[in-house]
């Protein structure tokens, strides 16, 4: 590859550099005085100094490196490329024979070059970086170790919109310290103090996610008025035009660890393949169509019964994978015709169910007999149009709630799980499985974007019990461990996710409070007491149930000692007896008989 101008010009400035050193090597050697006979020699064998180091440098791709952004990396390369230089040279001079020559010259010689091109290039960094123009950078400070700083610094670089004023660490043995300039200005214990004295507004969060104390650093950052700011996850790094901090979100506050995706795997089920996703449109739905196209199905058939939410789901996908295949069908999982007709259309190889009713209140009251329709037959005519179009395999997505339900919902995605364990008995060419896990952050009808609203009216953030937990996950974390599941699971398994430690929901609304910058005394909190049906905990297994490991850290299987068995018939009969709205009490006690675990408060 020919060289740029800029690069032939560093090249030239470079040899200039390279036979500076040759003669400072000979000064050296013969202490500032090169004898004549040496003078010569010295001449004599310039011709071959150059083209040495010149091919050396190139063979290295010194030429490829930005001086005004040169670091370690660069200079080792540096380093490669003159040592290779100085070999050759030695090597074509010692073949030459030239009499008399001082090899000390040749030990020497490269030593200077690194030291002449290093500080050259050095030199220049310094330079670029007094000159250029700093208007509109903010100011912010550096929350994190040392080591978590010096990280900060290379992205705040690249981001030419923040400066770093100081750094403030959690480790006292730091305080006083510097890096690239910055100085440790304290620790976090004071950071409210340390913002005002230096007159900064914002805070870099540049503590690893996961790192011991993380979440505490943040509360206390938070608490001390200032806006958060935080490095960019890997996946941002990849969609954004350049690296740059971006606020803190609830999802870094949980701290959880990046889902490790069986990549080779997964594309090895859905690439190429057709795949069909009922409730398509939903939070979790939309997540997995996104997740699965990244994976290169040639067909993505997208079954909702919100004709908004297929119409935005249509207009993303189309924009983001214009080279796939996206059928968009709005439908009600309640009607087997009209799915059984979708999927003979289309025959997916992979079908994943996660059309749903999952808000507890609603399905507890007066909605009752729409939570059994949609969450068990809409599921069993999932489940069967998956066996008759002979689909490799049929993941459900069921709930934390479906474990010892205390709630309509709960019962009905318990239900779900049996009948899904039914139809793969009936369908044994295709893998049937259920996922199961807990709350998602930011899913509709999750407590997120009610708090979120809530705040920005003033508050108060209502909570029903100061005692109440709840297990998170982020909706691509779930997403991406649905399709982990669907990858691995057995017909009949029903798989639990690893959702972390529980998290209080009074906890989660301070956090979200603190965030938006105002405190408590700005924002109250309110409590209203437990709604129907709800618990104060929810549980990822039941009491005969156990788990056994799987391949992947996040995932685990549930075994259970004792299977109900629903059969599917009686219910198709059973729904269809007692009509568009059968008795409270006799749902309730019909859904008991078919799931015997499920409590209730008559």
């Amino acid at each position: 590859m020919p060289l740029r101008k800029e690069s032939l010009l560093l090249l030239l400035v470079d040899m200039a550099l390279v036979l500076l050193a040759w003669w400072a090597a000979f000064w050296l050697r013969f202490n500032l005085d090169i004898p004549p006979e040496f003078e010569a020699l010295a001449v004599q064998t310039t011709g071959w100094v150059l083209p040495c180091y010149a091919l050396g440098l190139l063979i290295s791709r010194v030429y490829r490196h930005v001086w005004s952004y040169i670091g370690l990396p660069e200079l080792r390369q540096l380093g490669a490329g003159v040592l290779l230089g100085g070999l050759i040279l030695a090597a074509v001079l010692l073949m030459l024979r030239f009499p008399n020559f001082p090899r000390s010259v040749l030990v020497l010689h490269p030593l200077l070059v690194l030291v002449f091109l290093g500080a050259a290039r050095a030199g220049w960094r310094t330079f670029s970086e007094r000159t250029t123009p700093s208007a509109g950078e903010r100011p912010l400070l550096i929350v994190g170790t040392l080591q978590d700083a010096a990280d900060a610094l290379r992205t705040l670089k690249g981001s030419g919109n923040w400066r770093a004023a100081g750094i403030v660490s959690p480790v006292l043995a730091e305080q006083g310290r510097s890096l690239q300039g910055v100085e440790v200005l304290g620790s976090v214990n004071n950071l409210a103090d340390i913002a005002e004295e230096v007159g900064v507004h914002t805070a870099l969060m540049a503590i690893a996610p996961g790192a011991p104390g993380r979440r505490d650093v943040l509360l206390r950052s938070a608490e001390a008025g200032l806006s958060l700011m935080t490095l960019p996850r890997a996946d941002e790094w990849l969609r954004q035009e350049g690296p740059s901090p971006r606020k803190v979100e609830l999802e870094d506050l949980l701290g959880r660890d990046p889902v490790q995706l069986d990549v080779k795997g997964l594309s090895e089920l859905l690439s190429g393949q057709t795949v069909l996703v009922t409730g398509a449109g939903g939070s979790i739905g939309s997540e997995l169509c996104r997740q699965i196209a990244r994976f290169g199905v040639s067909r993505l058939v997208c079954v909702d019964v919100s004709e908004y939410a297929i119409y935005q789901l249509e207009q993303e996908l189309r924009a983001a994978h214009p080279q796939m295949q996206g059928i968009y069908y709005t439908a009600n999982v309640r009607e087997s015709a009209r799915l059984e007709a979708i999927a003979q259309a289309n025959k997916p190889s992979v079908v994943f169910h996660a059309a749903a009713y999952k808000h507890v209140p609603l399905m507890e009251e007066l909605n009752e007999i729409e939570a059994l329709r949609t969450n068990v037959l809409g599921t069993l005519h999932a489940a069967r149009v998956a066996g008759q179009c002979r689909a490799k395999r049929f993941v459900m997505i069921s709930t934390d709630k479906a474990v010892n339900p205390t709630n309509v919902m709960g019962a009905t995605k318990r239900m779900a799980e049996l009948v899904v364990q039914g139809v793969a008995a009936e369908f044994t060419a295709t893998e049937y499985v259920s996922v199961r896990f807990g709350n998602v952050l930011g899913s509709s009808g999750s407590v997120v974007p009610l708090f979120t609203a809530q705040i920005a009216r003033g508050g108060p953030v209502t909570v029903t019990h100061p005692d109440i937990v709840r297990y998170f996950m982020t909706i691509p974390e779930a997403a991406q461990l649905v399709l982990q599941a669907g990858l691995m699971g057995r017909s009949g398994q029903i798989f639990v996710l690893d959702m972390g430690e529980p998290v209080k929901i009074v906890e989660l609304a301070r956090m979200l409070i603190r965030l938006s910058g105002k405190t408590e005394q700005d924002i109250p909190i309110a409590f209203t007491g437990l709604r129907p049906g709800e618990k104060l905990y929810e549980e990822l297994l039941a009491n005969d149930e156990t788990t056994a490991p799987t391949p992947h850290p996040k995932l685990r299987v549930a075994i259970t000692s004792g299977q109900q068995v629903v059969v599917a018939a009686e219910v198709l009969q059973w729904i269809e007896t007692v009509g568009p709205a059968p008795d409270r009490a006799l749902l309730r006690d019909w859904l008991r008989h078919q799931v015997p675990e499920y409590t209730f408060q008559a």
